[in-house]
């Protein structure tokens, strides 16, 4: 059965219009969505991190709160920009996170993407070596990372404390977690490099390529590439796919002057040096927008669907659009509410 969770990218602004105008305002609001979310039977709450924004940054506070706030929804992020996290310190705050959640959280995490700063994770204390681009230091982090919350030893014992010399693990552990990381892709090839690495898929709505084929036939593909790429890996465990998409349910005149009435269309854009395709947003009456989300290809292929919330419009808004969305959109296309 394919799971569905909501993507909060937590914005805050101080605008009269916004129902979160601080950054506590967002924080306390994540974690009752997070609640509102459970009770309509909803699969998923996620948070993007973004740093240097008015926008949710360290997510572990924010995951711990929620896990102790709710008991069977999973808690994840999409996605942590690995040039920034100290992988160490990320293994003991995700386990601890983890173990407050009992075992529920799920991990997205990627290269990052295009941000106001210039070079921001350098400000964090992590400059790529010599030769080395920044790509490839969140892939160097995100492997230290990874055998950290596997229980690798990182680090010898002091004979004079222990009475031997023994590599010592990151404390807390938490099992199970390490089968719970997700790589953000936003190419078919990196698709392939994540089933190589035994993390699961998490696409968004954009892919940072096009072919000319409409979006969701395009992440389609990727999922197909991932797919078969981990099969010949060998990789004893099923892997878990996610897409993202925008789906907003026009039920009065008021959802009507926010969103509009008809769904977009996929647009083309220049993003990291090169033309990147963008998934349209559906918007319409519910029975129109299950019919049009039950034809996606890609939403087919995933088991799982992240749904973008406007967090700004406030809890009961959002509750309200998951609550319409469980009830008459997203039985089209397989889900049935957690109960």
């Amino acid at each position: 059965m394919k799971k569905i969770g909501f993507l909060s990218f937590g914005h805050w602004n101080a605008s009269p219009q916004s129902q979160a105008r601080t950054a506590s305002d967002v924080m306390l609001q994540s974690i009752d969505l997070a609640v509102a979310a459970e009770q309509v039977g909803a699969d998923g709450a996620y948070f993007r991190v973004h740093h240097f924004a008015r926008q949710l940054a360290s997510p572990f506070p924010l995951l711990a709160a929620m896990g102790a706030r709710t008991t069977t929804i999973e808690l994840g992020t999409a996605v942590i920009d690995m040039r920034y996290e100290n992988p160490l310190y990320m293994a003991e705050d995700a386990a601890a996170a983890d173990l407050i959640s009992g075992g529920r959280l799920q991990l997205g995490i990627s290269r990052g993407s295009p941000e106001t700063a210039i070079r921001g994770y350098e400000s964090f204390g992590h400059v790529p070596a010599d030769g080395q681009s920044d790509a490839e230091m969140a892939r160097a982090h995100t492997d230290v990372f990874r055998q950290a919350i596997a229980g690798a030893g990182v680090v010898m014992s002091d004979p004079k404390m222990t009475g031997q010399s023994v590599p010592l693990p990151v404390m807390p552990q938490s099992p199970g977690l390490a089968d719970r990381i997700w790589w953000g892709s936003g190419t078919r090839a990196t698709a392939e490099w994540t089933a190589e690495q035994g993390m699961n898929l998490m696409s968004s709505t954009l892919l940072t390529e096009d072919t000319g084929v409409p979006f969701d036939e395009l992440q389609l593909e990727q999922i197909q590439r991932f797919r078969a790429a981990w099969a010949e890996a060998g990789w004893e465990r099923e892997p878990r796919v996610s897409v993202s998409r925008s789906v907003m349910p026009i039920l009065d005149a008021q959802d009507r002057a926010y969103f509009g009435e008809r769904s977009g269309q996929d647009q083309l854009g220049h993003l990291d040096g090169g033309i990147a395709r963008f998934g349209k947003s559906y918007v319409g009456e519910p029975d129109a927008l299950a019919e049009e989300l039950a034809g996606d290809v890609a939403v087919r292929e995933a088991d799982s669907l992240l749904l973008t919330v406007p967090n700004q419009l406030g809890v009961d808004y959002n509750a309200r659009l998951l609550g319409a969305l469980a009830e008459h959109v997203l039985p089209s296309i397989g889900w049935k509410p957690r109960t």
